[in-house]
């Protein structure tokens, strides 16, 4: 008979990616300023908006100028926050070496971003539910829509923050240069979203660089909670656009994603 030779198992995909998952949440917990910068600066912010706002006069009838703009903010925040320091953490873990020892292992790339990208996100979540919950149940955020809904979208829009956060480390090679990105990626997503000029208003040219942009989407779905009561298709219709954004940003990190760090 002939002999039949087994390869040897090498780890199991799934095992990896959750291990991957498991470390990540392990250091956050270590590291309690990101954790307090995760978790309390947007509901900080949150509250700051509400006294800059507090003493503003409102149009009667109209809604007040802190519901318009807060709503706004709750899906704004988390993204730029998320963002900041997922790029952050992840040129840190390029620069001490651990990035470079990991991607000698069996362990994929994508299981390896994938990894980052679920860490990440539970961050986000317990994020999102906190500022939520400052802006509606102790600064009376008013909205048409329901709570839970400005939360998932919050939550979407924090892990697009991460997605891009991941995609812009891989072309980093100091963290300055990681927060270098944010203008670059950022700050033009947040002129042209629709925050401060609605974005039927822009130029023409701006308004179709505006239609690219996956903070435009996210933005759109909040105002959509914001004055329906219900769920509506655009909101669903907006919220997978910024989700399959999220998605490609995490693939291009995992094609870009350099074995060494020089």
């Amino acid at each position: 008979m002939t002999a039949t030779l087994s390869r040897p198992a090498g780890p199991k995909p799934l095992r990896c990616y959750i291990a991957t998952t498991v470390r990540i949440l392990r250091q956050l917990r270590a590291d309690p300023r990101t954790v307090a910068m995760i978790l309390l600066v947007p509901a900080l912010l949150m509250t700051l908006l509400y006294f800059v706002y507090k003493n503003y006069p409102a149009i009667p009838g109209a809604p007040r100028l802190f519901d318009r703009i807060g709503i706004t903010m709750l899906g704004v925040l988390p993204f730029v926050v998320m963002f900041l320091i997922t790029a952050i953490a992840m040129q840190r873990e390029r620069v001490s070496g651990t990035l470079e020892r990991l991607m000698t292992t069996p362990l994929s790339k994508l299981d390896l971003l994938g990894g980052y990208g679920t860490a990440f996100s539970i961050a986000a979540a317990a994020q999102a539910a906190i500022a939520c919950g400052v802006a509606f149940w102790l600064l009376d955020l008013q909205a048409a829509g329901s709570p839970l809904l400005v939360g998932l979208i919050a939550v979407v829009d924090a892990v697009l923050g991460v997605s891009l956060g991941l995609l812009a480390s891989a072309f980093a090679r100091t963290e300055f240069q990681a927060v270098q990105f944010m203008p670059v990626i950022v700050l033009p997503q947040f002129f042209l979203c629709g925050l401060l000029v609605p974005r039927g208003q822009l130029p023409g040219w701006l308004e179709a660089v505006s239609n690219v942009l996956p903070l435009s989407y996210a933005v759109d779905a909040l105002q959509q909670v914001s004055t329906h009561t219900g769920v509506t298709g655009l909101m669903w219709r907006d919220l997978a656009v910024v989700a399959g954004f999220a998605a490609v940003a995490l693939g291009l990190g995992a094609a870009t994603l350099r074995r060494r760090t020089a």
